[in-house]
């Protein structure tokens, strides 16, 4: 039987594909995009391959946006819409911190709480969080956004056990480095700032993101979670990804400063 998923972030990368995939699989998408222009690009591509899917406006930012979102039925939530902002701890502006977690965070979490309300009323529903391997690790450089991820993680964990006893669902996805333009635009995104001022520290070494994974991989992943009947809580691709991370967490342990 068919579900009713609402992908947010779908105009580009893991959002796209899955909204895709999971309509041509028969599901009824609701596809969120951030801008008009998106919004009927999405469209277009949909019909030109045959696939029936709904495409809305949804700034996951814009309140109004969220509200007309949230009065829509859905089984499951794909909360995937989010933005990648690099740069040194101690350099990185203010604003731009603030900007990753206004999207990354407090407005995926109020997205969440209005359709968890529902669910809980219902008695069931699954929310599917895009957090990150690097929610999980270090990552120089990319600290705004892997500090998103770490909060998000503990969202996700607290949400998960609260929700439970209601018959709501809460799980994550975990993606590394996958070749959807996402990594290579957040990388470069300090650029925009970095000669606005004196600097005393490196910036991120130049260099090509050449070791980057075919993103149907986990397109696939998030497919298959939507769809399980019971999804494990933490799905990390590629498998690469998952050793590394579970060695770092163990080394966190002997870790010096």
């Amino acid at each position: 039987m068919g579900k009713t998923v609402l992908v947010t972030g779908s105009a580009t990368g893991f959002g796209r594909g899955v909204a895709l995939g999971l309509a041509r699989r028969g599901h009824r998408v609701v596809a969120g995009c951030q801008i008009w222009p998106q919004v009927w690009e999405l469209r277009n591509a949909a019909k030109a391959d045959g696939i029936e899917m709904e495409v809305i406006k949804l700034d996951v930012l814009n309140e109004i946006d969220r509200n007309k979102a949230l009065g829509i039925e859905i089984d499951v939530l794909f909360n995937n819409a989010g933005i990648m902002e690099s740069g040194p701890m101690i350099e990185i502006p203010m604003t731009v911190f603030r900007s990753v977690f206004e999207t990354n965070v407090f407005a995926a979490l109020e997205l969440a709480q209005g359709f968890a309300r529902t669910m809980v009323k219902r008695g069931a529903g699954r929310i599917v969080w895009t957090s990150s391997v690097a929610g999980l690790v270090k990552v120089p450089f990319d600290g705004a956004y892997a500090a998103s991820k770490h909060a998000v993680e503990g969202i996700c964990s607290a949400m998960c056990e609260e929700l439970k006893p209601y018959g709501v669902q809460v799980v994550t996805v975990n993606p590394g480095a996958f070749r959807t333009g996402f990594n290579d635009t957040g990388m470069e995104s300090m650029d925009q700032w970095w000669g606005q001022g004196e600097r005393v520290v490196a910036h991120w070494p130049v260099r090509e993101l050449d070791r980057q994974h075919d993103p149907a991989e986990m397109i696939e992943a998030m497919i298959g979670v939507i769809e399980a009947e019971s999804p494990p809580y933490r799905t990390v691709r590629p498998a690469r990804a998952e050793e590394m991370v579970r060695n770092e967490q163990a080394e966190i342990w002997d870790r010096r400063a």
